[in-house]
């Protein structure tokens, strides 16, 4: 039920997605991205970083992916993440679920750090990234204004690994497909889903 999201899933995640961004403030973007946007996004990061789907067959329940934190060469072992979860699926294990089987994956890439912006106030992001062991990191006041207000922006990170001496170095989503744990970190999250 979790597996890496190809191009072909930009439409259920698309219809995911543009609620949120046209009637809540919890993602600054303003015009909800269409089908061909977000298949170019789901293109443009898998290889080097993982996008995955929950689905049953073609009914999705949500997704999880990571972006780069920075651009700057020393942030390259920290890395932002975002979940979202159908309206119908929600308080069903899908986020948390999502988020065990992308922080496996990773670990597997050799990232140290992982980071997660959320629009405040959102008990239900904040729940999750709490429960899932994320610690707060400060609070950006009134960074973003939509929907007629000015938004704080809170910051949780998640330590994936311990961080002594030189980093390992990276490695890219198709160097780990290739390593025996794929399968299992890519499935981890899965026995969390409840019906």
């Amino acid at each position: 039920m979790i597996r890496l999201a190809t191009t072909s899933d930009a439409k259920g995640i698309a219809q995911i997605y543009a609620p949120i961004v046209a009637s809540t403030p919890i993602s600054f973007e303003v015009v909800p991205p269409t089908e061909t946007e977000t298949a170019a996004r789901i293109a443009a990061k898998l290889g080097h970083l993982p996008w995955l789907v929950c689905a049953q067959g073609d009914d999705l329940w949500g997704y999880a992916y990571a972006s780069p934190h920075r651009e700057r060469a020393a942030y390259q072992w920290s890395i932002d993440v975002s979940a979202y979860v159908h309206e119908r699926r929600r308080r069903h294990g899908v986020g948390r679920a999502l988020y065990t089987s992308l922080f496996a994956l990773l670990r597997l890439q050799h990232y140290y750090t992982v980071y997660a912006g959320i629009t405040l106030p959102n008990p239900g992001s904040v729940g999750l990234h709490e429960a899932m062991g994320f610690r707060p990191v400060g609070v950006y006041r009134s960074v973003g204004y939509k929907l007629g207000a000015w938004h704080d922006v809170g910051w949780w990170s998640l330590a994936l690994r311990e961080r002594a001496g030189e980093p390992l170095p990276l490695l890219s989503l198709a160097d780990v497909q290739r390593d025996p744990a794929w399968e299992t970190a890519l499935s981890a999250g899965e026995p969390l889903l409840r019906p």
